[in-house]
């Protein structure tokens, strides 16, 4: 029989919890306590959650279900899976190109919040009080020209503001805390200024925090998120309890659920809808299918890919009455309309939430537990798409990363890499850099990747087979439900996304910034078409119908694992006595364990006693060599 592709022994996840903690740490991160809550602002309140709790459905459950079954039955990381066709081979390297992206910017934001951490351990926090004259003026009542003009020199920031007047824009204190002291913000893409030498440091202390968890892989990763995943939780929930008796909490909670039907005629909400499912999931760059690979090949996916999701989405709901709750503190105590307080993505986190815990009783124990959330939230994803690149490239040249002084070494490198790299964004220019990746990644590369693996998947291989394959791992076919999904609804989706994305898409002004957009969408994606014609013209173009004779086989690993665990069992209670005169008993156990992906023995131990023969009774002798020779021919199918 021919080779089933397996590679090397891999890790595997521990215990099976350990895989959903660690999807659900992946999946669940930054944008689920602001993106989330901010688009159900924008969106028509509760209306949005039928447009949301549909892409769930629809869109977001499938997908994601889809690259876990195709990690799970591979067996190999996103550059190494591609025996099911390897003319899209591009696909899983624009699936790690999209993933550096993101290891680089997101430890970047994770910076921040360290940054914001460290200045929460002081009994004033340094972003209550106004330090400039763009602030004398805000949430101040009553005011008069002669009050203004009595401000100018004589104000509690001790400078003289002589260009204040009735009608100046105030700018609040944590706002330009976030800007000017935090950022240094230069006010553009174009004037980088210099770098940041707090965020330079805190930067680099994430990267390490990286390293170390991830210093042997899933071994440590797997133990990290039983913490990761589950503290946030915590913390949200002493937040949320905390939030809910502050005056006008009930009215920001009211505002979050009241539907606006209206927006529901509005293609906008339904699009963002889409495309939050689909980000906040973390679907198609590679993670899922790095993540699935490790898991026994028997394990049930399709559980998994529906708990994951349905936890994801009940989290940034759950978020929400915290942000709200806040929202609504605020507008009372500003005299102002809920939508005037709300800011969306990194502003709520890093403005608004620091502006209403700095008025809040023991405000530096909430500063201190808020930021310390939004950092393990930040590590749990990056934590994940940090092992996709390292597990991506070591299973593609396994040979040379065969010790585990290179594979340490490796890591360091990408960590490196990824530190090094993302210097240009803890610059004074450097949030709006951020800002521009952050967009080109995750805008058109992403639902083109999940597109093409629709079309790879279900179209070209075939829906059947893949059924097959997943019959193969369960027991039993994908039900009705996913045969309609994979099939027709969520690639018909993806495409109205794409379509309805370029069509927004807005000019770019100076006009290198849109360049530089379009480089980063093609540098992902170009890999595809790449590789596609370097192997076709090599192998021909037949082969975009055929998988490799190794990945079909693979179905027959399910056999192979129940008979495996058969034999370890009666092995390990098959009981040799040495019944020799003079002898004590002796007893031993042969020990034949394989892995549960059939790839070799892990240990073939002779038993202990005499010439490596075991006798007992004359009758169940058995040498060293003919368990070697048997275990060898075992691993040969």
């Amino acid at each position: 029989m021919e080779d089933l592709d397996q590679g090397p022994v891999r890790s595997q996840w521990g215990k099976q919890i350990e895989f959903v903690l660690t999807m659900i740490g992946y999946a669940v991160g930054l944008g689920n306590v602001w993106r989330f809550p901010y688009l159900c602002f924008k969106n028509g309140g509760g209306a949005f959650l039928i447009p949301y709790t549909l892409s769930l459905i629809f869109l977001g459950i499938p997908l994601f279900a889809l690259e876990c079954a195709f990690g799970q039955y591979g067996g190999k990381g996103p550059l190494s899976i591609w025996s099911i066709n390897p003319t899209f081979k591009g696909l899983g390297v624009s699936m790690v190109v999209a993933s550096v992206f993101v290891f680089i910017y997101y430890d970047v934001i994770i910076a921040w919040g360290l940054r914001f951490l460290v200045a929460s351990f002081t009994s004033d926090l340094p972003w209550i009080k106004c330090h400039d004259c763009s602030c004398l003026l805000y949430d101040a009542k009553n005011l008069t020209e002669e009050i203004v003009e009595g401000l100018k020199y004589n104000n509690s920031i001790g400078q003289n503001c002589t260009d204040l007047s009735l009608n100046s824009t105030a700018d609040s204190p944590s706002e330009l805390y976030y800007y000017k002291e935090i950022l240094h913000d230069s006010g553009s893409i174009e004037e980088s200024g210099d770098v940041l030498w707090p965020l330079l440091l805190c930067n680099l202390f994430a990267f390490l925090v990286i390293f170390l968890v991830l210093l042997k892989g899933i071994e440590t990763l797997g133990k990290v998120v039983y913490f990761t995943a589950t503290f946030p939780y915590v913390l949200l929930t002493i937040l949320l309890i905390r939030c809910a008796m502050l005056d006008g909490a009930y009215d920001g909670v009211l505002y979050y659920l009241t539907p606006k039907w209206d927006r529901l005629s509005d293609a906008t909400a339904w699009s963002d809808a889409a495309v939050q499912i689909f980000f906040s999931l973390s679907c198609c760059m590679g993670g899922l299918v790095a993540m699935s690979s490790y898991n026994k090949f028997n394990n049930n996916i399709i559980r998994d890919a529906f708990v994951v999701p349905i936890v994801n989405c009940m989290t940034s709901f759950y978020a929400g009455f915290v942000v709200f709750s806040t929202l609504g503190y605020m507008a009372k105590i500003k005299g102002v309309p809920i939508e005037k307080v709300t800011a969306g993505g990194p502003g709520l986190a890093f403005i608004v939430y620091p502006e209403a815990i700095g008025s809040m009783p023991v405000s530096t124990l909430w500063a201190i537990l808020f930021f310390f959330m939004l950092c393990i939230l930040g590590f749990s994803t990056q934590f994940s798409a940090a092992e996709t690149i390292m597990t991506s490239i070591i299973d593609e040249f396994p040979k040379f990363f065969n010790t585990r002084k290179r594979q340490t070494i490796f890591r360091i490198a990408v960590c490196m890499m990824g530190f090094i790299l993302g210097i240009p964004m803890v610059t004074q220019g450097g949030s709006h850099l951020l800002n521009l990746v952050d967009e080109a990644v995750l805008g058109f590369p992403l639902l083109l990747i999940g597109l093409f693996e629709y079309i790879v998947i279900i179209y070209l291989y075939g829906f059947n087979k893949f059924s097959q394959d997943i019959n193969a791992m369960l027991g039993r076919n994908p039900f009705i439900y996913f045969k309609a999904t994979w099939i027709v609804i969520s690639p018909v989706l993806l495409l109205a996304v794409v379509v309805f994305k370029a069509y927004q898409m807005e000019d770019f002004h100076p006009g290198w910034v849109g360049l530089l957009y379009y480089l980063i969408v093609v540098f992902t994606m170009m890999w595809v078409p790449i590789l596609y014609f370097h192997y076709s013209l090599k192998h021909g173009l037949w082969d975009i119908m055929k998988p490799k004779q190794s990945w079909i086989n693979r179905r027959k690993l399910s056999e192979l694992n129940k008979e495996d665990k058969t034999s370890e069992v009666n092995d390990k209670n098959t009981l040799f006595i040495n019944e020799a005169p003079g002898d004590k008993d002796k007893l031993s156990y042969v020990n034949t364990a394989f892995d549960d992906d059939i790839s070799k023995p892990h240990d073939l131990k002779d038993a202990e006693m005499g010439n490596g023969n075991v006798t007992g009774n004359g009758s169940l002798a058995k040498s060293a060599d003919d368990r070697k020779d048997s275990a060898n021919e075992y691993s040969r199918l």
